[in-house]
C-alpha cells in the first residue's frame, strides 16, 4: 500500500498555520508571520514532524503561483502606468545597493583578495544574492491590511516584477564570468522576445474583452483561466528563464480590468486559502537547518542579514524618492521589497552547482531568507 503519510503532514501544516496566524494577529502582527513561523516550529529545525516533500514543494508552488495572479487581479494596471518611472528607478536602484552591499559584506568578513578572480565572483554572487526580491510574502500582508490597492502596493509589484527580470540579467553576467559557455546576448534575446509575447498577450486580452467577458455566468471560465495561468507560468520559467511567478502575475494583471475578475478571484480564493497558500507559507519555514553552522558562520548570518534590510530599504527607499515619493512612502515601499524568499534559495542553488558557491554559506543564506521572510510582514505593519 502506497505512504499515506502526506495527508498527515498537510493536516499538521493547515492546522498549525491557522493557530499561529491567529496568535500573531492577536499581537498586531499580520497573520503570514504566524504561518511561516509554523513551518518553523513542524519543520527539521524545531519538531521535526514535517520534512519537505516533492509533494509539499509542487504544492507551495502552485500556491505562490495563484497567490501571485490574485495579486495582479488586484492590481490597477493604470497605477502602474502612472508609477512607471518609480517603477523603473526603484527596481535599479532595488538591485544595485544590495549587489554592493552583499559583496562588500562578503569581501571583507572572508578577508576576500579581489585581485583573485575566483575569489572576487564568489564575494559577487553573494551580492547577487541579495539583489533577489519575493514580493509574495509582500502581497499577503497587504493584502491582509487592505493596501494593496495603492500607489505604494502597485510600485511594490511593479519594481519586484521588474527586479526579477534584472536579477536575471545579473546572475547571467556573472554565471557567464564563470563559464564562458553561458551567454549573455541569449538571455537578453529571451527576456526580449518574452517581454514582447507578454505585451502582445496584454493586448489581445484588450481587444477581445467583450467576448471574455461574454462568459462571466460561464462557471467553466475559473477553469480554463486557471489552467491558463499555470501554462503561462510554465512558459515563463521553461523557455525564456523568467519566474513563474512572474507570468502569473502578469496574466492577472491583463484580467484585472475584465468583468470575470471576480468570479474568477471568488472561485480561486477558496483553494488557496485552505490549502496552497497555507502549505507555500509553511514550506519556506521548512527550509531551516541549522545543523553544522558555526559560531562564525551565525555572527556572518547575523551581519548579512542587517545588509540584506537596509540595502533594500535604503536602495528601494532611494529610488521611490527620487520619484517623488514622501518619505514615508519611500520607506513603505523599501519594508515591502525586503523579502527574499524562495528566489534568494533557488539562486543559490544555482550558484552552489557551479561553484560560486561554498556548501558551508548555505545555512546563513538560509537564516536571512527566513529572516527577511518574517520581517517583511511585521516591518509593513509597524510602517503602514
Amino acid at each position: 500500500m502506497d505512504n499515506y503519510n502526506f495527508l498527515v503532514s498537510v493536516a499538521l501544516i493547515i492546522l498549525t498555520t491557522k493557530i499561529l496566524g491567529d496568535l500573531t494577529n492577536k499581537f498586531n502582527l499580520t497573520q503570514v508571520v504566524g504561518a511561516l513561523l509554523a513551518g518553523v516550529v513542524v519543520g527539521p529545525s524545531c519538531l521535526g514532524l514535517i520534512a519537505e516533500t516533492d509533494f509539499i514543494a509542487c504544492s507551495a508552488e502552485i500556491g505562490v503561483i495563484i497567490l501571485m495572479f490574485m495579486a495582479g487581479l488586484d492590481t490597477d494596471i493604470n497605477e502602474i502606468k502612472t508609477n512607471a518611472k518609480a517603477c523603473i528607478v526603484t527596481a535599479c536602484i532595488g538591485v544595485a545597493v544590495p549587489l554592493i552591499g552583499g559583496t562588500a559584506a562578503y569581501a571583507l568578513w572572508f578577508h576576500t583578495d579581489m585581485s583573485n578572480y575566483s575569489e572576487m565572483l564568489k564575494a559577487i554572487f553573494v551580492g547577487v544574492l541579495l539583489t533577489a526580491t519575493s514580493v509574495s510574502i509582500t502581497v499577503e500582508a497587504l493584502r491582509e491590511m487592505g493596501k494593496l490597492e495603492g500607489k505604494v502596493g502597485n510600485v511594490i509589484l511593479g519594481a519586484a516584477v521588474l527586479d526579477d527580470i534584472i536579477g536575471i540579467i545579473v546572475l547571467t553576467v556573472v554565471s557567464s564570468m564563470k563559464d564562458t559557455s553561458v551567454s549573455i546576448t541569449g538571455v537578453l534575446l529571451k527576456v526580449l522576445v518574452y517581454g514582447i509575447l507578454m505585451i502582445v498577450l496584454g493586448v489581445l486580452i484588450s481587444r477581445f474583452k467583450e467576448q471574455i467577458d461574454a462568459n462571466f455566468h460561464k462557471r467553466r471560465i475559473s477553469t480554463y483561466v486557471l489552467a491558463g495561468c499555470l501554462l503561462i507560468s510554465f512558459a515563463s520559467e521553461h523557455f525564456f528563464g523568467v519566474a513563474d511567478i512572474t507570468g502569473a502575475f502578469l496574466l492577472g494583471l491583463f484580467l484585472a480590468k475584465c468583468r470575470i475578475k471576480t468570479e474568477v478571484a471568488r472561485k480561486m480564493s477558496v483553494p488557496a486559502y485552505l490549502f496552497f497558500s497555507p502549505i507555500f507559507f509553511a514550506s519556506v519555514g521548512l527550509k531551516v537547518e541549522l545543523s553544522g553552522i558555526t559560531g562564525s558562520l551565525i555572527v556572518f548570518s547575523l551581519i548579512l542579514l542587517v545588509v540584506a534590510v537596509l540595502t533594500k530599504i535604503a536602495g528601494c527607499g532611494l529610488g521611490a524618492k527620487l520619484c517623488g515619493f514622501t518619505s514615508r512612502e519611500a520607506l513603505q515601499v523599501g519594508a515591502g521589497m525586503v523579502s527574499r524568499g524562495e528566489v534568494a534559495l533557488i539562486v543559490a542553488q544555482k550558484g552552489y552547482a557551479m561553484g560560486l558557491l561554498d556548501a558551508a554559506l548555505f545555512p546563513p543564506i538560509v537564516i536571512v531568507v527566513i529572516a527577511t521572510t518574517i520581517l517583511t510582514p511585521v516591518l509593513l505593519k509597524k510602517i503602514m
